[in-house]
């Protein structure tokens, strides 16, 4: 059997607090259509990384919501690793082949895999490239098989797109953080764009006083009241850690004393971040103010808390990115972000909300002296971010989004939808009052923010010329 990965428990009523009631009395409405539904995840690591953030969160919600739910991850040797890593980044379009033997170690272990899985399911949800194969070679089996997609796969390597591509066409559903995510000619049907979420009740996410958070930056040697900047993520190229490095020398020509976290996780699926994590300690060997954690030298999630609750500011220099986590993580904790504009970064900041965006180093470091400089202007777009944060982006309404897809599976094309409003643009419901309407052709349309109401209005524009519409 696959290994199956120890959840504990979460009870949706711990959550009405925090989540927009609509959202809240629909979600545990809409899970009776689905009463005993076995539903799998399957993944290729069950710690480091947003994916499986989202998982230990949702799959014991899904329990408690009457939904049977499981969660497993496939296993490989270290080669499919690196092969499933290159795959990732040609994806995400990075250049380069996958060679004769890469596609080998590949099919092989995902051979291997199929062969592992036991159990009948309703619905199987897929993440990523790693596993995406299994359905192929595990032949074809009952239930709805959704093959979820965190990465941004807008322009993808044209070859390893086409390896991959041929794994997806039995799938009955491809779930996407982004419509502009979608790649080029998907041989899946049905298409539907969910916006990831983060779980405010996880240890990472959870009310930590000051006193707490300062004694355990003290504990691994952070001076908490002095100016500190973080970055937490993945040990990636695309996170740009060494132009983070770059835009704080910028910055400390500035602001003195002032320090930088560079918090990164490790995970089983991704060998590549060894070498990235050799490359930033090179780059960071002679600065006793720059600070370089993982979760495997004691770093974990309450560190990561603390971390992000107490830095002057958090950055997020991503180059490509699927959505982004720890940019809602920290405007949750109403931390002003200052970020890149790349992949699900700008919608969680849409309409200034949270923070600033960026595109190069020295716009970095700019920002970052900014937001240093002025901190009532740093205050503000951390309670605006809070705010966003919890309309939009907490675990609840991502299980109402994803619940409403597996309901349309089973009852057709026809099937009715959760009855609150989803904007046309990004796929996020609209619980409360929407920031801005349109309606065009007799039919409303409700928006999360002016910015996806523009992007709605351009892609109107573009289609068909301009069409008559009214604000509201």
């Amino acid at each position: 059997m696959l290994q199956t990965v120890d959840i504990g428990s979460r009870s949706l009523d711990s959550y009405r607090s925090f989540v927009p009631p609509p959202i809240f009395d629909e979600l545990a409405s809409a899970a009776q259509s689905l009463a005993g539904a076995r539903v799998l995840h399957l993944s290729a690591t069950p710690y480091g990384g947003g994916v499986s953030e989202l998982l230990r969160s949702a799959v014991p919600l899904l329990e408690n919501l009457g939904i049977h739910a499981v969660w497993q991850v496939i296993s490989g040797e270290e080669s499919f690793f690196r092969v499933t890593k290159a795959i990732h980044n040609g994806l995400q379009g990075a250049a380069g082949s996958i060679t004769e033997v890469d596609r080998a170690i590949y099919k092989r272990n995902s051979t291997r895999n199929a062969a592992l899985l036991d159990g009948e399911y309703d619905f199987v949800f897929v993440h990523d490239p790693q596993p995406a194969a299994v359905l192929s070679f595990a032949g074809r089996r009952r239930g709805f098989w959704i093959w979820r997609c965190h990465i941004d796969t807008s322009a993808p390597n044209p070859e390893v797109w086409e390896f991959v591509r041929r794994y997806l066409v039995d799938y009955e559903a491809a779930v996407f953080t982004a419509a502009d995510f979608v790649p080029p000619d998907l041989p899946v049907e049905r298409v539907e764009v969910i916006p990831p979420a983060i779980d405010p009740l996880s240890p990472k996410n959870l009310a930590l006083s000051g006193s707490t958070g300062r004694e355990v930056l003290d504990w691994i040697g952070v001076d908490a009241d002095a100016p500190l900047v973080t970055q937490v993520s993945r040990f990636d190229p695309w996170k740009d850690p060494l132009g983070v490095i770059a835009a704080y020398r910028l910055v400390r020509e500035r602001v003195p004393g002032l320090q930088l976290a560079l918090v990164g996780s490790m995970a089983l699926d991704d060998p590549e971040a060894w070498d990235v994590y050799r490359e930033i300690r090179e780059a960071s060997a002679t600065d006793a103010l720059i600070h370089v954690f993982t979760n495997l030298t004691g770093v974990g999630n309450v560190e990561v808390n603390a971390f992000q609750r107490l830095s002057d500011v958090v950055i997020q220099k991503s180059i490509r990115e699927g959505f982004g986590l720890a940019v809602s993580e920290a405007m949750w904790k109403a931390t002003p972000v200052v970020a890149g504009r790349a992949g699900g970064i700008p919608l969680q900041m849409a309409d200034g909300a949270g923070g600033l965006l960026v595109g190069s180093v020295e716009e970095l470091a700019d920002a970052v002296v900014w937001l240093l400089e002025d901190p009532a202007a740093a205050r503000e777009l951390g309670r605006l971010g809070r705010d966003r944060v919890r309309d939009f982006f907490l675990l609840p309404r991502l299980l109402l989004s994803e619940i409403d897809l597996m309901r349309s599976l089973v009852e057709g094309p026809d099937a009715e939808r959760t009855s609150i409003a989803r904007d046309p643009v990004c796929g996020l419901l609209i619980a409360g009052q929407p920031v801005a309407s349109v309606v065009r052709e007799g039919r409303r349309h409700d928006f999360c923010s002016h910015d996806c109401r523009e992007r709605f209005l351009r892609a109107g524009a573009a289609a068909g010329g301009a069409q008559p519409h009214r604000e509201e």
